[in-house]
């Protein structure tokens, strides 16, 4: 079960996975703000040019048909901004995670005398005969 887990995880957390899931909800936000453009703006325009609607709009419809459309276009930046930083993090966590499992065991050390490289371990330097 604990091997599943992780493919699991691996399988989640891929690059392509993740960007594939922030497409389609920033392509479901931006849905939103197309409906709101027609409904708000074309949908009007047409209605008048067809004569649907009978007379000009009142202030109060227009301000209603403004305040529907910046509304949403609010809805999408903050959406945006929320998977950005989700995304950001993930990285984050994700290059965390790399350079844990990159880490060399260090086995040498510098002589603070001749600069050449020495045996961790070594109490006297072999090319200077330094004391460490």
């Amino acid at each position: 079960m604990k091997k599943f887990l992780e493919e699991f995880k691996a399988f989640a957390l891929k690059g392509n996975v993740v960007d594939l899931a922030i497409g389609m909800i920033i392509g479901g936000a931006f849905t939103a703000i197309v409906t709101a453009l027609t409904a708000n703006f074309i949908q009007p325009i047409l209605d008048l040019a067809t004569g649907a609607h009978k007379g000009l709009y009142t202030w109060p419809e227009i301000a209603a048909f403004i305040s529907a459309f910046i509304s949403a276009v609010i809805n999408f930046v903050i959406i945006a901004l929320v998977l950005f930083l989700l995304l950001k993090a993930i990285n984050k966590l994700s290059d965390l995670k790399k350079k844990d499992e990159e880490v060399p065991a260090v086995t040498t050390k510098t002589c603070p005398y001749c600069k050449s490289e020495i045996d961790l371990e070594a109490t006297r330097c072999p090319h200077c005969t330094s004391e460490l």
